[in-house]
Protein backbone atom coordinates (compact mmCIF):
# COMPACT_ATOMS: atom_id res chain seq x y z
CA UNK A 1 0.00 0.00 0.00
CA UNK A 2 3.02 2.18 0.42
CA UNK A 3 4.07 2.11 -2.81
CA UNK A 4 0.88 2.71 -4.45
CA UNK A 5 0.74 6.11 -1.93
CA UNK A 6 4.31 7.05 -3.01
CA UNK A 7 4.29 6.43 -6.92
CA UNK A 8 0.36 6.83 -8.02
CA UNK A 9 -0.91 10.10 -7.69
CA UNK A 10 -4.58 9.26 -8.79
CA UNK A 11 -5.01 5.88 -6.61
CA UNK A 12 -7.69 7.35 -4.55
CA UNK A 13 -9.97 7.79 -7.76
CA UNK A 14 -10.29 3.81 -8.05
CA UNK A 15 -12.67 1.62 -6.60
CA UNK A 16 -13.36 -1.69 -6.53
CA UNK A 17 -16.35 -4.05 -7.06
CA UNK A 18 -16.04 -7.79 -5.63
CA UNK A 19 -18.62 -10.34 -6.75
CA UNK A 20 -19.19 -13.35 -4.61
CA UNK A 21 -21.71 -15.54 -6.50
CA UNK A 22 -22.77 -17.94 -3.74
CA UNK A 23 -25.40 -20.89 -3.27
CA UNK A 24 -25.87 -23.17 -0.12
CA UNK A 25 -21.86 -22.38 0.77
CA UNK A 26 -21.48 -22.89 4.73
CA UNK A 27 -21.85 -19.57 6.37
CA UNK A 28 -18.08 -20.01 7.97
CA UNK A 29 -16.73 -20.28 4.20
CA UNK A 30 -18.44 -16.86 3.73
CA UNK A 31 -16.93 -15.34 6.82
CA UNK A 32 -13.42 -16.41 5.89
CA UNK A 33 -14.09 -14.61 3.03
CA UNK A 34 -15.10 -11.76 4.00
CA UNK A 35 -12.65 -11.24 6.81
CA UNK A 36 -9.97 -11.36 4.22
CA UNK A 37 -12.18 -8.70 2.65
CA UNK A 38 -11.83 -6.10 5.72
CA UNK A 39 -8.35 -7.25 6.78
CA UNK A 40 -7.33 -5.70 3.14
CA UNK A 41 -4.97 -2.59 3.18
CA UNK A 42 -6.83 -0.76 0.71
CA UNK A 43 -9.22 1.44 1.94
CA UNK A 44 -12.22 -0.01 2.58
CA UNK A 45 -14.50 3.30 2.13
CA UNK A 46 -13.55 2.33 -1.93
CA UNK A 47 -14.77 -1.50 -1.76
CA UNK A 48 -17.84 -2.26 -2.58
CA UNK A 49 -18.99 -6.24 -2.10
CA UNK A 50 -21.42 -7.68 -4.06
CA UNK A 51 -23.23 -11.06 -2.15
CA UNK A 52 -25.28 -12.68 -5.05
CA UNK A 53 -27.47 -15.11 -4.06
CA UNK A 54 -29.81 -17.78 -6.01
CA UNK A 55 -33.73 -17.57 -5.84
CA UNK A 56 -34.00 -21.56 -6.05
CA UNK A 57 -32.01 -21.52 -2.49
CA UNK A 58 -34.13 -18.51 -1.38
CA UNK A 59 -34.48 -19.93 2.23
CA UNK A 60 -30.61 -20.79 3.12
CA UNK A 61 -29.46 -17.70 1.47
CA UNK A 62 -31.53 -14.95 3.43
CA UNK A 63 -30.31 -17.08 6.78
CA UNK A 64 -26.85 -16.36 5.77
CA UNK A 65 -26.82 -12.67 4.13
CA UNK A 66 -28.75 -11.45 7.00
CA UNK A 67 -26.12 -12.67 9.44
CA UNK A 68 -23.21 -11.52 6.81
CA UNK A 69 -24.69 -8.28 6.63
CA UNK A 70 -25.06 -8.02 10.09
CA UNK A 71 -21.43 -8.58 11.12
CA UNK A 72 -19.93 -6.95 7.80
CA UNK A 73 -22.26 -4.26 6.15
CA UNK A 74 -19.92 -1.36 8.17
CA UNK A 75 -16.86 -2.68 7.00
CA UNK A 76 -17.30 -1.39 3.35
CA UNK A 77 -18.59 1.62 1.09
CA UNK A 78 -21.56 -0.23 0.65
CA UNK A 79 -22.20 -4.22 0.75
CA UNK A 80 -24.82 -4.68 -1.44
CA UNK A 81 -27.10 -8.45 -1.78
CA UNK A 82 -28.55 -9.52 -4.90
CA UNK A 83 -31.23 -12.38 -5.73
CA UNK A 84 -30.65 -14.35 -9.06
CA UNK A 85 -34.41 -15.08 -10.27
CA UNK A 86 -34.93 -18.03 -11.11
CA UNK A 87 -36.00 -20.08 -13.95
CA UNK A 88 -34.74 -17.28 -16.88
CA UNK A 89 -35.78 -18.00 -20.03
CA UNK A 90 -32.43 -19.09 -22.09
CA UNK A 91 -30.07 -19.02 -19.11
CA UNK A 92 -28.23 -21.85 -17.90
CA UNK A 93 -28.12 -22.44 -13.71
CA UNK A 94 -24.87 -21.71 -13.58
CA UNK A 95 -22.69 -19.03 -11.70
CA UNK A 96 -22.00 -17.27 -14.99
CA UNK A 97 -26.28 -16.05 -14.95
CA UNK A 98 -25.72 -15.10 -11.69
CA UNK A 99 -22.95 -13.07 -12.41
CA UNK A 100 -24.64 -11.64 -15.01
CA UNK A 101 -27.70 -10.33 -13.42
CA UNK A 102 -26.14 -9.12 -10.39
CA UNK A 103 -23.28 -7.02 -12.66
CA UNK A 104 -26.81 -5.29 -14.42
CA UNK A 105 -28.14 -4.72 -11.11
CA UNK A 106 -25.08 -2.89 -10.39
CA UNK A 107 -24.83 -1.07 -13.05
CA UNK A 108 -27.96 0.80 -12.00
CA UNK A 109 -26.13 1.68 -8.59
CA UNK A 110 -23.08 2.69 -10.62
CA UNK A 111 -24.95 5.09 -12.58
CA UNK A 112 -27.03 6.12 -9.63
CA UNK A 113 -24.01 7.59 -7.95
CA UNK A 114 -22.56 9.06 -11.69
CA UNK A 115 -19.45 7.19 -11.52
CA UNK A 116 -16.67 6.74 -14.10
CA UNK A 117 -16.78 3.15 -15.49
CA UNK A 118 -13.13 3.75 -16.28
CA UNK A 119 -12.21 4.41 -12.45
CA UNK A 120 -13.94 0.68 -10.95
CA UNK A 121 -12.09 -2.29 -11.29
CA UNK A 122 -14.42 -5.40 -10.78
CA UNK A 123 -13.32 -8.84 -8.88
CA UNK A 124 -14.92 -11.53 -9.37
CA UNK A 125 -14.04 -14.15 -6.94
CA UNK A 126 -15.65 -17.54 -5.94
CA UNK A 127 -17.42 -17.26 -2.88
CA UNK A 128 -14.41 -19.33 -0.93
CA UNK A 129 -11.51 -17.16 -2.14
CA UNK A 130 -9.60 -15.39 0.32
CA UNK A 131 -7.56 -12.23 -1.10
CA UNK A 132 -4.29 -11.61 0.33
CA UNK A 133 -4.48 -8.46 2.42
CA UNK A 134 -2.56 -6.82 -0.10
CA UNK A 135 -4.02 -7.81 -3.26
CA UNK A 136 -6.10 -4.75 -4.33
CA UNK A 137 -3.45 -2.47 -3.35
CA UNK A 138 -1.16 -4.22 -5.84
CA UNK A 139 -4.48 -4.62 -7.81
CA UNK A 140 -4.76 -0.90 -8.08
CA UNK A 141 -1.07 -0.39 -8.80
CA UNK A 142 -1.08 -2.92 -11.32
CA UNK A 143 -3.85 -0.89 -13.25
CA UNK A 144 -2.83 2.45 -12.90
CA UNK A 145 1.13 1.57 -14.26
CA UNK A 146 -0.92 -0.32 -17.37
CA UNK A 147 -0.49 1.44 -20.45
CA UNK A 148 -4.09 1.09 -21.19
CA UNK A 149 -5.81 -0.77 -17.91
CA UNK A 150 -10.07 -0.74 -19.69
CA UNK A 151 -8.46 -3.48 -21.68
CA UNK A 152 -7.00 -6.09 -19.89
CA UNK A 153 -8.01 -8.66 -17.07
CA UNK A 154 -6.07 -9.36 -13.93
CA UNK A 155 -5.21 -12.87 -13.19
CA UNK A 156 -3.57 -13.76 -9.51
CA UNK A 157 -2.54 -17.09 -8.73
CA UNK A 158 -4.69 -19.76 -7.20
CA UNK A 159 -3.50 -21.52 -4.52
CA UNK A 160 -6.07 -23.63 -2.27
CA UNK A 161 -4.63 -23.24 1.16
CA UNK A 162 -8.46 -22.58 2.73
CA UNK A 163 -8.39 -26.53 3.79
CA UNK A 164 -5.30 -27.91 3.07
CA UNK A 165 -4.38 -29.69 6.27
CA UNK A 166 -7.76 -31.53 6.25
CA UNK A 167 -8.27 -32.69 3.01
CA UNK A 168 -7.11 -35.89 1.48
CA UNK A 169 -3.71 -36.28 -0.31
CA UNK A 170 -4.83 -37.15 -3.85
CA UNK A 171 -7.12 -34.07 -3.46
CA UNK A 172 -4.48 -32.02 -2.41
CA UNK A 173 -2.25 -33.48 -5.86
CA UNK A 174 -4.97 -31.93 -8.19
CA UNK A 175 -4.95 -28.78 -6.58
CA UNK A 176 -1.63 -28.29 -6.82
CA UNK A 177 -1.15 -29.36 -10.13
CA UNK A 178 -4.01 -26.64 -11.14
CA UNK A 179 -1.79 -24.44 -9.01
CA UNK A 180 1.51 -24.99 -10.86
CA UNK A 181 -0.19 -25.27 -14.02
CA UNK A 182 -1.59 -21.38 -13.43
CA UNK A 183 2.19 -20.62 -12.91
CA UNK A 184 3.66 -21.83 -15.87
CA UNK A 185 0.54 -20.06 -17.73
CA UNK A 186 1.43 -16.46 -15.90
CA UNK A 187 5.00 -16.55 -16.42
CA UNK A 188 3.89 -16.42 -20.53
CA UNK A 189 1.32 -13.94 -20.86
CA UNK A 190 0.82 -14.16 -24.58
CA UNK A 191 -1.58 -16.70 -24.65
CA UNK A 192 -3.29 -15.87 -20.95
CA UNK A 193 -6.63 -16.92 -20.48
CA UNK A 194 -8.32 -15.53 -17.13
CA UNK A 195 -8.98 -18.41 -14.56
CA UNK A 196 -11.31 -19.11 -11.61
CA UNK A 197 -11.09 -15.50 -9.50
CA UNK A 198 -9.46 -12.52 -11.53
CA UNK A 199 -10.26 -9.03 -12.00
CA UNK A 200 -11.20 -6.23 -15.06
CA UNK A 201 -12.46 -2.71 -15.75
CA UNK A 202 -15.94 -2.41 -15.31
CA UNK A 203 -15.77 -0.32 -18.39
CA UNK A 204 -14.60 -3.57 -20.21
CA UNK A 205 -17.12 -5.58 -18.19
CA UNK A 206 -20.30 -3.29 -19.17
CA UNK A 207 -19.39 -3.17 -23.19
CA UNK A 208 -19.18 -6.60 -23.64
CA UNK A 209 -22.65 -7.07 -21.95
CA UNK A 210 -21.16 -8.70 -18.54
CA UNK A 211 -20.62 -12.36 -18.06
CA UNK A 212 -22.41 -14.78 -20.65
CA UNK A 213 -25.49 -16.14 -18.79
CA UNK A 214 -25.80 -19.17 -20.66
CA UNK A 215 -22.74 -21.35 -20.97
CA UNK A 216 -21.03 -22.96 -17.45
CA UNK A 217 -17.24 -21.52 -17.71
CA UNK A 218 -18.07 -17.93 -17.49
CA UNK A 219 -14.61 -17.36 -16.01
CA UNK A 220 -12.58 -17.51 -19.07
CA UNK A 221 -15.33 -17.01 -21.65
CA UNK A 222 -15.42 -13.28 -20.03
CA UNK A 223 -11.75 -12.88 -21.51
CA UNK A 224 -12.81 -14.11 -25.09
CA UNK A 225 -15.84 -11.69 -25.25
CA UNK A 226 -13.68 -8.88 -24.27
CA UNK A 227 -10.80 -10.21 -26.73
CA UNK A 228 -13.74 -10.18 -29.91
CA UNK A 229 -15.38 -6.99 -28.66
CA UNK A 230 -12.19 -4.92 -29.18
CA UNK A 231 -10.85 -6.71 -32.18
CA UNK A 232 -8.21 -8.70 -30.33
CA UNK A 233 -6.84 -5.51 -28.42
CA UNK A 234 -7.44 -7.06 -24.66
CA UNK A 235 -4.82 -9.11 -23.01
CA UNK A 236 -4.39 -10.78 -19.54
CA UNK A 237 -2.13 -8.91 -17.04
CA UNK A 238 -0.43 -11.71 -14.73
CA UNK A 239 -0.69 -10.81 -10.74
CA UNK A 240 2.17 -12.00 -9.07
CA UNK A 241 0.06 -12.35 -5.56
CA UNK A 242 -2.01 -15.16 -4.76
CA UNK A 243 -5.24 -15.83 -3.91
CA UNK A 244 -6.36 -19.06 -1.59
CA UNK A 245 -9.53 -21.05 -2.06
CA UNK A 246 -10.36 -24.31 -0.34
CA UNK A 247 -9.47 -27.92 -2.05
CA UNK A 248 -12.48 -30.68 -3.37
CA UNK A 249 -12.20 -31.67 0.05
CA UNK A 250 -16.31 -32.99 0.84
CA UNK A 251 -15.44 -34.87 4.46
CA UNK A 252 -15.75 -38.42 3.63
CA UNK A 253 -13.48 -40.18 1.04
CA UNK A 254 -16.18 -41.14 -1.00
CA UNK A 255 -18.00 -37.83 -1.48
CA UNK A 256 -14.32 -35.70 -1.62
CA UNK A 257 -14.01 -38.42 -4.83
CA UNK A 258 -16.91 -37.73 -6.08
CA UNK A 259 -16.88 -33.93 -5.46
CA UNK A 260 -13.22 -33.67 -7.20
CA UNK A 261 -14.12 -35.78 -10.08
CA UNK A 262 -17.46 -33.42 -11.15
CA UNK A 263 -15.26 -30.28 -10.36
CA UNK A 264 -12.59 -31.30 -12.46
CA UNK A 265 -15.20 -32.08 -15.38
CA UNK A 266 -16.49 -28.73 -14.91
CA UNK A 267 -13.01 -27.38 -15.81
CA UNK A 268 -12.30 -29.79 -18.60
CA UNK A 269 -16.06 -28.40 -19.85
CA UNK A 270 -13.74 -25.46 -20.97
CA UNK A 271 -13.94 -27.21 -24.22
CA UNK A 272 -16.94 -25.42 -25.00
CA UNK A 273 -14.64 -22.12 -26.08
CA UNK A 274 -13.10 -24.32 -28.76
CA UNK A 275 -16.54 -24.12 -31.09
CA UNK A 276 -17.22 -20.69 -29.92
CA UNK A 277 -13.35 -19.59 -31.05
CA UNK A 278 -13.40 -21.15 -33.82
CA UNK A 279 -16.99 -19.42 -35.38
CA UNK A 280 -16.08 -15.61 -33.88
CA UNK A 281 -12.29 -15.82 -34.88
CA UNK A 282 -12.83 -17.31 -38.37
CA UNK A 283 -14.84 -14.50 -39.97
CA UNK A 284 -12.72 -11.43 -37.90
CA UNK A 285 -9.82 -9.86 -38.00
CA UNK A 286 -8.50 -10.35 -34.66
CA UNK A 287 -4.48 -10.52 -35.30
CA UNK A 288 -2.12 -12.99 -35.14
CA UNK A 289 -2.85 -13.44 -30.94
CA UNK A 290 -5.90 -15.07 -32.11
CA UNK A 291 -4.05 -18.20 -33.09
CA UNK A 292 -1.65 -18.24 -30.14
CA UNK A 293 -5.39 -18.47 -28.18
CA UNK A 294 -6.65 -21.65 -30.55
CA UNK A 295 -3.76 -23.54 -30.16
CA UNK A 296 -3.28 -22.80 -26.14
CA UNK A 297 -6.85 -25.03 -25.92
CA UNK A 298 -6.82 -27.19 -28.03
CA UNK A 299 -3.23 -27.78 -26.82
CA UNK A 300 -4.18 -27.91 -23.64
CA UNK A 301 -7.49 -29.53 -23.88
CA UNK A 302 -5.96 -32.48 -26.26
CA UNK A 303 -2.99 -32.81 -23.68
CA UNK A 304 -5.50 -33.05 -20.51
CA UNK A 305 -7.13 -35.56 -21.69
CA UNK A 306 -4.11 -37.78 -23.26
CA UNK A 307 -1.08 -37.32 -22.33
CA UNK A 308 -1.15 -39.20 -18.76
CA UNK A 309 -2.98 -42.21 -20.67
CA UNK A 310 -0.02 -41.87 -23.80
CA UNK A 311 2.77 -42.09 -20.94
CA UNK A 312 1.19 -45.43 -19.62
CA UNK A 313 1.18 -47.05 -22.79
CA UNK A 314 3.56 -45.74 -25.11
CA UNK A 315 6.24 -47.99 -24.39
CA UNK A 316 4.58 -50.85 -25.26
CA UNK A 317 2.86 -49.98 -28.37
CA UNK A 318 5.79 -51.36 -30.47
CA UNK A 319 5.23 -54.37 -28.72
CA UNK A 320 1.59 -54.62 -29.18
CA UNK A 321 1.74 -53.25 -32.62
CA UNK A 322 3.88 -55.16 -34.75
CA UNK A 323 4.23 -58.56 -36.11
CA UNK A 324 6.30 -61.34 -34.01
CA UNK A 325 9.41 -60.83 -36.81
CA UNK A 326 9.73 -56.97 -35.86
CA UNK A 327 9.36 -57.29 -31.64
CA UNK A 328 13.19 -59.01 -32.42
CA UNK A 329 14.19 -55.98 -33.45
CA UNK A 330 16.43 -53.81 -31.38
CA UNK A 331 14.02 -50.03 -31.66
CA UNK A 332 10.74 -52.43 -30.52
CA UNK A 333 12.59 -54.73 -27.92
CA UNK A 334 14.34 -51.34 -26.10
CA UNK A 335 11.63 -49.16 -26.07
CA UNK A 336 9.78 -49.61 -22.87
CA UNK A 337 13.09 -49.38 -21.70
CA UNK A 338 13.96 -45.80 -23.38
CA UNK A 339 10.43 -45.02 -21.76
CA UNK A 340 11.37 -46.06 -18.46
CA UNK A 341 14.78 -43.84 -18.16
CA UNK A 342 12.54 -40.55 -19.83
CA UNK A 343 10.25 -41.32 -16.46
CA UNK A 344 13.14 -41.57 -14.37
CA UNK A 345 14.37 -38.07 -15.35
CA UNK A 346 10.65 -36.77 -15.28
CA UNK A 347 11.18 -37.49 -11.64
CA UNK A 348 12.73 -34.72 -11.25
CA UNK A 349 10.23 -32.69 -11.79
CA UNK A 350 8.02 -34.43 -9.55
CA UNK A 351 10.57 -34.12 -6.61
CA UNK A 352 11.11 -30.15 -7.69
CA UNK A 353 6.95 -30.12 -6.95
CA UNK A 354 6.88 -31.40 -4.04
CA UNK A 355 9.63 -29.07 -2.78
CA UNK A 356 8.22 -25.92 -3.92
CA UNK A 357 4.97 -27.45 -2.64
CA UNK A 358 6.04 -27.24 1.03
CA UNK A 359 7.02 -23.20 0.42
CA UNK A 360 3.56 -22.43 -0.75
CA UNK A 361 1.61 -24.10 2.40
CA UNK A 362 0.25 -21.34 5.32
CA UNK A 363 3.12 -20.87 8.19
CA UNK A 364 0.37 -21.78 10.42
CA UNK A 365 0.90 -25.80 10.52
CA UNK A 366 -1.87 -27.53 12.98
CA UNK A 367 -0.50 -30.41 14.82
CA UNK A 368 3.30 -32.15 14.39
CA UNK A 369 4.94 -29.76 11.85
CA UNK A 370 7.83 -32.40 10.82
CA UNK A 371 5.10 -34.72 10.21
CA UNK A 372 2.88 -32.83 8.03
CA UNK A 373 5.79 -31.63 5.63
CA UNK A 374 6.76 -35.04 5.70
CA UNK A 375 3.02 -36.24 4.57
CA UNK A 376 3.05 -33.22 1.86
CA UNK A 377 5.88 -34.33 -0.11
CA UNK A 378 5.49 -38.29 0.20
CA UNK A 379 2.36 -37.33 -1.35
CA UNK A 380 3.10 -36.43 -4.65
CA UNK A 381 4.39 -40.84 -5.68
CA UNK A 382 0.28 -40.30 -6.12
CA UNK A 383 0.80 -38.37 -8.78
CA UNK A 384 0.70 -40.49 -11.70
CA UNK A 385 -3.05 -42.16 -11.01
CA UNK A 386 -4.54 -38.93 -10.16
CA UNK A 387 -3.01 -37.68 -13.60
CA UNK A 388 -4.95 -39.91 -14.84
CA UNK A 389 -8.22 -40.22 -12.67
CA UNK A 390 -8.74 -36.98 -12.15
CA UNK A 391 -7.01 -35.89 -15.17
CA UNK A 392 -7.69 -38.00 -18.38
CA UNK A 393 -11.03 -39.69 -17.36
CA UNK A 394 -13.06 -36.77 -16.65
CA UNK A 395 -11.41 -34.73 -19.68
CA UNK A 396 -12.18 -37.40 -22.14
CA UNK A 397 -15.83 -37.25 -20.25
CA UNK A 398 -16.25 -33.28 -20.97
CA UNK A 399 -15.34 -33.85 -24.21
CA UNK A 400 -17.46 -37.01 -25.57
CA UNK A 401 -20.38 -35.28 -23.98
CA UNK A 402 -19.83 -31.85 -25.89
CA UNK A 403 -19.24 -33.80 -29.27
CA UNK A 404 -22.37 -36.04 -28.43
CA UNK A 405 -24.60 -33.36 -27.21
CA UNK A 406 -25.13 -34.36 -24.09
CA UNK A 407 -24.32 -30.90 -22.38
CA UNK A 408 -23.27 -30.39 -18.88
CA UNK A 409 -24.68 -27.79 -16.53
CA UNK A 410 -22.95 -26.45 -13.62
CA UNK A 411 -21.68 -27.69 -10.65
CA UNK A 412 -20.99 -26.10 -7.71
CA UNK A 413 -18.13 -28.12 -5.71
CA UNK A 414 -18.95 -28.50 -2.29
CA UNK A 415 -17.02 -26.35 0.32
CA UNK A 416 -16.33 -28.56 3.91
CA UNK A 417 -13.95 -27.22 6.82
CA UNK A 418 -13.88 -29.23 9.67
CA UNK A 419 -12.87 -26.01 11.96
CA UNK A 420 -14.09 -22.84 12.23
CA UNK A 421 -12.96 -19.78 10.64
CA UNK A 422 -8.89 -20.08 10.18
CA UNK A 423 -5.88 -17.58 10.32
CA UNK A 424 -4.89 -19.06 6.93
CA UNK A 425 -3.75 -16.31 5.05
CA UNK A 426 -2.16 -16.77 1.36
CA UNK A 427 1.37 -16.51 0.43
CA UNK A 428 2.26 -13.08 -1.53
CA UNK A 429 4.37 -13.10 -4.29
CA UNK A 430 4.31 -9.42 -5.09
CA UNK A 431 7.18 -7.37 -6.51
CA UNK A 432 8.78 -5.03 -4.59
Amino acid sequence: MDKIQKECADWEKIRHIIFLPTVDEDIEVLRHTFQALKASTYPKDKMIVVLAGEQRRLDSFERVSQTIYKEFADCFFQLLITVHPDGVPGEVAAKGANLNYAGREVKKYIDQHGWNYDDIIVSSFDIDTVADTEYFAYLTYTYLRHPNPTRSSYQPLALYNNNVWESFSFARIVANSTTFWLMAELARPKPLWTFSSHSMSFRALADVGFWQNDIVTEDSRIFLQCFIYYDGDYEVTPLYISVSMDTAHAGTLKETVKNLYKQIRRWAWGIEHFPFMIWHFWKADLGPKKWHLVFNLAEGMYSWSTAPLLILILGYIPLWAVGDVEKTTVIAQNAPIVLEWLMRAAMVGIFASAILNVYLLPSIVPGNRFLKFFIMIVQWILLPITLIIFGSIPAIDAQTRLMTGKYLGFYTAKKFRKSKTSSIMPVSFKNE
